[in-house]
């Protein structure tokens, strides 16, 4: 199940990459071009919200439960943080996705809110890019020392 779990997680971020991609582009090409928010803008926001969550499960399913990395560091938590790529995947990697998420979240929240179209594209271009930022800061890239392949199969 472990292997299947992570083949997942490791494909879905290209959906979330995509998302927040496009996530980010609408919000400043709206903010740029001043043009009225539509839903396209967002369906956007959301499909970047969805696919942010449904990889956060799997996340965390893979740290709680079946990760050996993971469970490892839980078992000498003082030890996983001297050591940099178990102290990755103990805190860093989780730390830095569920502040992504947070920021998706808590953006769409205040999109919604936000009844002005030029401040709804400009916090959309704003906290989907910061999101997506963050998020591409705490992947694991290959050349990393906690590095992990771009595509699993």
């Amino acid at each position: 199940m472990y292997g299947t779990v992570l083949l997942l997680h490791s494909l879905l971020r290209w959906l979330v990459l995509v998302a927040g991609l496009l996530a980010a582009a609408r919000g400043i090409s709206g903010w740029r071009s001043r043009r009225p928010w539509s839903l396209p803008d967002e369906r956007a926001g959301f499909w970047f919200a969805m696919t942010l969550d449904l990889q956060f499960l799997l996340g965390l399913l893979l740290y709680g439960v079946l990760s050996p990395i993971t469970t490892a560091a839980f078992q000498d938590f003082g030890g996983a943080m001297k050591d940099s790529v178990a102290r990755f995947w103990a805190v860093e990697h989780a730390f830095g996705m569920l502040v992504a998420i947070a920021l998706a979240h808590i953006g769409r929240s205040r999109i919604h809110k936000t009844g002005n179209d030029g401040k709804r594209h400009k916090l959309a271009a704003i906290v989907f890019t910061i999101a997506l930022v963050v998020i591409l800061a705490s992947i694991p890239w290959p050349s990393l020392p906690h590095g992990r392949p771009l595509l699993r199969w």
